[in-house]
């Protein structure tokens, strides 16, 4: 890596502008940045020059074949390679790519989670390219980022509603500008950073272990002698063969235009962050993606793996994906920033509080884009923020807002009536005071940090809700204040307004405290605390009409998706269930059965030898043992009959609560039995790896 130059290296595998600007006919350039910048239609005859040209660059950089790179509702990507390699008619092959190809796909998409949108025996899908996002070569195949919708044009991944949704917020956000008199601005744009966390562990001791395989989190273990607390882990000294893994994954991302940025150790031992530079979101959302894709390729080639699970082992610090997120013109200008003049203020406390009112009007979408199996085992675990969603401002800003709504000094920087448009705001530092771990959205200077979701989240799914509630909190101040005969008067008014109505969602205590689940409920938050809990509020009419009414979901994607995460809940817990049971009956009792076998023959062997010899100790770790086998098959028993029972149950809403509140609970039961026996079953026949040995696995 010292000897590569960097600047060189990055975006070398990226079909990106800079290419595209040398390689492409100016003519052809300026209508492929016209389609990328304005949205417009990209004609055929502009398309089959930019695919010829792609696709030579591509077969310099190694490619052979091309791949419509898309997102389904599976929460990974999807690809189907097809060789550049046409016959010519006469026994030979030429290397061909059109514009066709580069528009547009069908893949198969019978086998998509599609929620009901379409029946089983209807294969057909399209996939259409995204030229907002650069095609991209990995290994020898060409990657054309697309969207990916059914025969009748319903979208079947999370690209599609994402760009709806800058869409959106684009066309709000304008309006309120306007207002502003904003005129050079022409595009408003989501931009978003994702702090990735994860774990790495031996991959030799990882594949005997068929839960972390199967579920991608540990079903069984003990807690070991040393975890996080010692506190040492955090920002410690990183590893020879995990600084090794950090290098070539860093390579491989900057090749393919992902500007990885920061790297550390995390809370527990194994952990790791990494962070890439804020993106516009669509793109962010692409990076994201292959961040997560290359991590666990680029760990197999150093015999590691790498995890993903929000909650990997039980008791250890989980992994999150913390998303930074803010709006900002084409022109460069953040409207999350409080700017320095009295005209910048009164615009970014418009948006300010329009965020603000969109949180609160709309906590349980948020909480749903975040709702998961995996993440269940996080929110409120004091690891992670609570289910109940808040808004972290500072003691500075929140002081701000309540010396407006009321009128009163400002008294924090010296005495200062506040007065929207007409007073500046106290300058801002990037970050105005401590920042607060246990807040699920907080403010940090000029951007919102989202820090619900889960280590394994596309982060599509939070951004569209994000971009979706601000779009429909803005068109409705767009609808008042266009029709004012007093813009300052009835601005003043508006934010008034909506601190007063909507300040009940800003806390900037500790959202770990017991107390603050009773004086959430005491606000009238919700506390959604597990996926099937939360699921419902998808569909919740007034839900339903946003999405609609902007264009970001029709009622019937909604719906679908609605019933694709239920039954992804449902499948992940019955899955975990099986390979619990799996687990147990080869494994657990096997090796129960070899001790209890080993100490009743020393025992036998020890009065052969003298009556009189003390065997307390081998009788009672028998007995003990003996006594949680029996408990152990009449747990394993529950559980099996609950999985089982759960299986009749057609309503995805009744099984998805069913699997969390029976057979959940049975899982957890079990557990507790199989983990006590770790603890005093010898490791000469307790052959799964234990916590011990896979998160201090990599030395």
């Amino acid at each position: 890596m010292a000897n590569k130059n960097i600047s060189e290296l990055f975006g070398s595998m990226v079909f990106g502008d800079e290419v595209m600007k040398e390689r492409l006919p100016k003519e052809i350039y300026n209508a492929l940045k016209k389609t990328i910048e304005n949205g417009t239609h990209l004609e055929l005859d502009v398309a089959n020059v930019v695919a010829a040209v792609m696709k030579d660059w591509a077969i310099e950089k190694g490619a052979t074949h091309f791949t419509h790179w898309f997102q389904p509702m599976t929460g990974v990507t999807a690809e189907k390679h097809d060789s550049f390699i046409t016959p010519d008619g006469r026994g030979r092959a030429i290397m061909e790519f059109s514009g066709k190809s580069l528009v547009k796909g069908e893949p198969d998409a019978s086998s998509f989670p599609s929620g009901g949108l379409r029946s089983t025996f209807e294969a057909r899908g399209y996939t259409a390219w995204d030229p907002t996002s650069y095609a991209f070569v990995k290994g020898s195949t060409l990657y054309i980022p697309t969207a990916f919708c059914s025969y009748s044009g319903e979208a079947l991944d999370k690209k599609t509603p994402l760009l709806r949704s800058m869409q959106a917020l684009d066309r709000q956000a304008l309006r309120i500008l306007r207002l502003f008199g904003v005129t050079d601005a022409k595009r408003v744009l989501s931009s978003v950073g994702p702090e990735q966390e994860y774990f790495l562990i031996d991959r030799d001791v990882y594949l005997k272990r068929p839960d972390l395989i199967c579920c991608g989190r540990t079903l069984f273990g003990a807690r070991p002698p040393k975890g996080q607390e010692m506190e040492d882990h955090y920002f410690g000294s990183i590893k020879q063969r995990v600084s090794a893994f950090m290098q070539d994954l860093n390579e491989e991302l900057w090749k393919l235009g992902v500007y990885a940025k920061t790297e550390h150790n995390e809370v527990a031992p194994a952990q790791h962050e990494l962070a890439p530079i804020y993106g516009e979101a669509n793109i962010a959302t692409d990076h994201n993606q292959l961040m997560m894709e290359m991590m666990k390729t680029v760990a197999a080639r150093h015999n590691l793996a790498c995890l993903l699970h929000e909650k990997p082992f039980a008791g250890i610090n989980g992994s999150g994906k913390h998303v930074n997120w803010s709006i900002s013109t084409d022109t460069g200008i953040n409207l999350l920033e409080p700017g320095d003049t009295p005209f910048e203020n009164a615009q970014f406390l418009l948006f300010l509080v329009a965020v603000i009112k969109a949180v609160d009007d709309y906590q349980d979408l948020l909480r749903v884009s975040v709702a998961s199996a995996g993440n269940d085992h996080r929110l409120g675990a004091n690891e992670a923020p609570p289910a109940i969603v808040s808004i972290f401002l500072g003691e500075e800003l929140t002081e701000i807002l309540n010396a407006l709504e009321n009128d009163t000094l400002y008294t924090c920087k010296g005495q200062t009536l506040m007065e929207i448009g007409a007073t500046v705001l106290p300058h801002f530092p990037k970050d105005t005071t401590d920042r607060n771990r246990t807040s699920p959205f907080a403010f940090t200077g000029n951007k919102f940090e989202f820090r619900m979701l889960g280590s394994a989240f596309s982060i599509a799914g939070p951004i569209i809700v994000l971009n979706s509630i601000v779009a429909e909190v803005l068109s409705q101040f767009a609808d008042e204040l266009e029709n004012s005969t007093d813009f300052k008067s009835d601005l003043s008014k508006l934010i008034k307004r909506t601190i007063k109505n909507h300040k009940r969602i800003i806390f900037n205590g500790n959202g770990y405290d017991a107390s603050w689940v009773e004086e959430a409920e005491r606000r009238g938050l919700s506390n959604l605390k597990t996926t099937p809990e939360a699921l419902p509020a998808f569909i919740h009419p007034k839900n339903v009409e946003i999405f609609v009414r902007h264009g970001v979901f029709t009622e019937h994607e909604i719906h679908s998706r609605y019933e694709i995460l239920l039954e992804n809940y449902s499948k992940t817990i019955r899955i975990e269930a099986l390979t619990m049971t799996d687990m147990v009956n080869k494994y657990v009792i096997p090796a129960v059965i070899s001790y209890q076998n080993e100490l009743a023959e020393l025992v036998l062997n020890k009065k052969a030898v003298n009556a009189g010899i003390d065997t307390s100790l081998e009788e009672n770790r028998l007995k003990r043992i003996s006594e949680l086998s029996v408990e152990l098959e009449k747990r394993l028993g529950d559980l099996a009959e609950q999985t089982q029972a759960v299986r009749d149950i057609t309503d995805t809403l009744e099984s998805a609560r069913a699997y969390r509140e029976k057979v959940f609970a049975a899982m957890n039961d079990l557990r507790e039995i199989v983990d006590e026996l770790e603890l005093i079953t010898s490791s000469k026949h307790w052959t799964l790896p234990t916590y011990t040995d896979l998160l201090y696995s990599v030395i």
